[in-house]
């Protein structure tokens, strides 16, 4: 069977790469033995639209023209499907074999082998990775554990304008948001969406874990023009206290929440199980500590304390 496919998908292809006019259904199928042999038109649909996606996933760049008779035809132009020479040298090589190691997300995982198959196939040096030997025991991995990562990576691809219930920190029941995704980007180990929000006509941040249910795809286009650089990390970094001005007093139990002790201007190591910190204050400050749970308690400021609080009613009111 894997023969078969194979033959048929490389049979499929130089037909494409043949023509220099778009071929109908009807003429690839009676081009091509294995589709001369499907039982129906029904079946011979599944199959040619099968094979289609899957030359499309290898990279055949496969283009739908009409003609005037309002008949569809398909061609894979020889231009459009040439790889141009490509000049790398081996620590280039090695770069790009360490970032396709990065993603254990299966769908972004084998287009980054497929990516580095290509390059091969167009002459990028297969040298020894010059890293290996140094960080052998490092395995870097970006992990993606949220069920919306891959269809808002596919809107935003695609420049699809999204659905999906999303639940604030401060709310106890989820609302439903009408998006426009740009862009996708990971910090502090959590996903994060930009996108324009329809309903409050602003940029807005989304963190993926907090989206719930199923995440819906709309035909209509985008309202607002995307900006050239789209600056997720920034944007979340602010609200998580990067670019904070004020100082707040903690108290955080001992041999917990390593990442505040990182942050921490001034430490007082406490001989009851908990120490106190100062660490800088700013906007979303108090998103951050309630993630910490019961190992952290706000001392001041008293705004903070108090947002912090209010978070925690609406979470513990769900």
């Amino acid at each position: 069977m894997a023969i078969a496919k194979a033959e048929r998908l490389m049979n499929l292809a130089l037909c494409l790469l043949g023509t220099r006019r778009p071929l109908s259904k009807r003429e690839l199928r009676g081009s091509i033995e294995a589709y001369m042999e499907a039982g129906n038109d029904e079946s011979f649909n599944r199959m040619f639209e099968r094979d289609k996606d899957d030359l499309r996933e290898l990279g055949l760049v496969i283009e739908t023209v009409e003609n005037l008779e309002g008949e569809t035809g398909y061609l894979a132009r020889r231009d459009s499907n040439r790889l141009p020479p490509v000049s790398l040298d081996a620590e280039e090589a090695a770069a790009l074999g360490l970032a396709a190691k990065v993603w254990q997300q299966a769908r972004l995982a084998g287009a980054a082998s497929g990516a580095l198959q290509k390059l091969r196939a167009g002459g990028m040096p297969e040298a020894d990775n010059p890293y290996e030997g140094q960080h052998s025991a490092i395995e870097p991995r970006i992990p993606v554990h949220e069920a919306a990562f891959e269809p808002l990576m596919l809107a935003c691809r695609d420049r699809r304008p999204v659905v999906f219930d999303y639940r604030k920190s401060t709310a106890a029941r989820p609302e439903t948001r009408q998006v426009e995704p740009w862009a996708l980007e990971c910090w502090r180990g959590h996903w994060y969406l930009a996108g324009y929000d329809r309903d409050r006509g602003a940029e807005r941040v989304f963190r993926l874990s907090r989206i719930t249910g199923k995440v819906r795809s709309r035909a209509a286009k985008y309202t607002a023009e995307v900006p050239d650089v789209v600056t997720v990390r920034e944007t979340v970094a602010s609200w998580a206290g990067e670019s904070a001005d004020r100082s707040a007093l903690i108290r955080l139990r001992s041999g917990a929440g390593y990442p505040l002790r990182a942050k921490a201007t001034a430490v007082r190591e406490g001989t009851d199980g908990w120490d106190e910190l100062e660490i800088p204050y700013g906007h979303g400050l108090d998103a951050w500590l309630v993630e910490f749970g019961p190992d952290v308690v706000v001392v001041g400021p008293a705004d903070l304390r108090a947002d912090v609080v209010d978070r925690l009613r609406a979470v513990a009111g769900a």
